[in-house]
């Protein structure tokens, strides 16, 4: 028996995308992590394949399509993927092609922050050679605070705004910070304006809501993003609302209250009241050998860290970074003693 269990795993996550769609006229569902060739998962869980997602999205594809985002400056500063070496550019056209393949509908590439650089010109030619539509959005002044300044026609109002027909539409990014929650929060303002009732989501593997903020595996989503410094927190809106304590991760949680506030304002109800609630996961569900899920989360944390030792000599991870990483090898050290003696 696997430690994971990836069928139980896409039948209910298929099962809990269908009760969150179920609820609007359209879902716009912010995909984190891959879409595919997920290896972070797959050490971490093992039983957990690499492209359970896309089995999931193939099953229905008949009801969804999907956006990229992409941000200007990623474009401009050449920002590449670690694990393939590829721009974000190039990335993002990739993974437009295997959608394409998939025939999975792109509806098109958002680029966010837009800005009319030779680069930014260059990749929209890109995209139009391969026949793959582009739009743009732009920065807002005041953004996310001005709140009323940005549900109007000099905010969200000024974006681009991408047609869709199905229920579901799935955003994803080639990488972090390339306006996923923007675009999906733009979209449902233009589509209010044009009375389609639609709402948000968010899909992502980590951290696991469900398992404690010690579980190894919560700590190994820390290590594996290091580079931008995610904390794994106790989510207090969740807990003061449901009395019990989940995690999440500090951005989010920063973040809620100004999200919940511009939803609320957008659909005239409000939907969630925490953003563990807004996320769909059902990974923690599926794990059905504690101890070697725990084993494997910290052989990824001594992985990732000899990996950071060696970018900290090469001058690609700043001397903090690495500190950081020393901290959670020795917090890890002395969880998995207490793991291994209660599994004796």
């Amino acid at each position: 028996m696997e430690a994971f269990n990836n069928l139980k795993y896409k039948e209910l996550q298929k099962q809990a995308i269908a009760e969150r769609i179920s609820k609007f006229d359209k879902l716009y569902m912010e995909v984190g992590g891959k879409l595919f060739d997920d290896k972070h998962a797959e050490r971490v869980l093992p039983g957990f394949e690499p492209d359970v997602k896309m089995q999931i999205f193939r099953e229905l594809k008949n009801d969804l399509e999907i956006i990229f985002c992409i941000n200007a400056r990623d474009i401009i500063l050449g920002k590449t993927r670690g694990d393939n070496g590829l721009g974000y550019g190039d990335e993002t056209l990739r993974l437009a092609d295997i959608m394409k393949r998939e025939n999975i509908t792109v509806s098109g590439i958002m680029i966010n922050f837009y800005e009319p650089h030779n680069l930014v010109l260059e990749f929209e030619k890109k995209c139009k050679a391969q026949k793959i539509k582009t739009f743009k959005s732009y920065f807002i002044d005041g953004y996310p605070k001005e709140i009323n300044h940005i549900l109007s026609e000099d905010g969200f109002g000024k974006n681009d705004y991408i047609k869709t027909s199905k229920k579901l539409v799935l955003v994803s990014a080639p990488g972090a910070n390339s306006g996923k929650l923007e675009t999906c929060l733009s979209q449902i303002y233009n589509d209010k304006e044009n009375f389609i009732n639609s709402g948000y989501a968010k899909y992502e593997t980590f951290p696991v809501w469900n398992l404690p903020l010690n579980h190894l595996t919560n700590i190994a989503y820390e290590m594996a993003t290091v580079d931008i410094k995610d904390k794994n927190i106790i989510d207090p809106f969740y807990k003061k609302v449901h009395h019990k304590k989940v995690v999440n991760y500090n951005r989010d949680v920063e973040s809620f209250p100004i999200l919940s506030e511009i939803l609320t304002k957008i659909m005239s109800r409000k939907i969630y009241d925490s953003p563990t609630s807004m996320g769909i996961n059902c990974v923690g569900l599926a794990i059905e050998n504690d101890g070697i899920v725990q084993e494997a989360g910290f052989a990824e944390i001594l992985r990732r860290h000899q990996k950071h030792i060696t970018m900290n000599e090469e001058n690609k991870l700043s001397d903090s970074c690495l500190a950081l990483s020393e901290e959670i090898v020795l917090k890890s050290m002395k969880l998995i003693k207490k793991v291994r003696r209660k599994n004796k």
